[in-house]
């Protein structure tokens, strides 16, 4: 582990830096340490938020950065932020020096799948008032960190949509 950390980067990033717009490439992969960075695309000029990742989170457009493509998404960090980078060149270094690094690294792009998958089919299968519910068990410091508009957005809803959620969701424990 020591070997891959010489590797990492930190970078302090203020609210609303683009690590990413789309047209660029990305030869990083990140580390959240500490704050909140949005994945998003845009629809019209519409935010349609992918994921919001925070503390502890691995993330890149995996696709831009596996296929080597200009990226179609952004990555903007929410509030002051602070992650680790890795480029690409030395994230092959490091899983050649070490099987259980490159297994390490395997497990995370997994995870990253898995957790898209994962999304989509919240999206399919739960309603809207489930995935708002879900979103408030799994993750409730987002409700504090971003606004309300970007809320909406990932969870496929418009914000007067989730100003109907909150408040018969309010009327229902009051």
């Amino acid at each position: 582990m020591q070997f891959a950390l010489q590797f990492y980067k930190r970078k302090d990033i203020k609210k609303g830096t683009f690590l990413l717009q789309p047209g660029q490439y990305i030869d990083q992969f990140y580390f959240v340490k500490e704050g909140c960075v949005s994945y998003y695309t845009e629809d019209d000029g519409i935010p349609q938020v992918i994921e919001f990742f925070t503390e502890g989170y691995f993330f890149t457009d995996l696709y831009a950065y596996i296929q080597e493509v200009p990226s179609n998404t952004y990555l903007e960090a929410m509030e002051d932020t602070v992650i680790y980078a890795v480029s690409k060149t030395d994230v092959e270094q490091i899983f050649d020096h070490s099987h259980q690094l490159e297994r390490f690294g395997r497990l995370s792009m997994q995870k990253a799948f898995i957790n898209n998958v994962q999304r989509i089919h919240q999206i399919k299968n739960l309603s809207n008032q489930e995935r708002y519910i879900q979103l408030q068990e799994k993750r409730p410091s987002l409700f504090q960190r971003v606004p309300q508009y970007l809320i909406a957005s990932y969870l496929g809803l418009t914000p007067v949509g989730l100003s109907k959620i909150r408040r018969r969701l309010s009327k229902h424990y009051d």
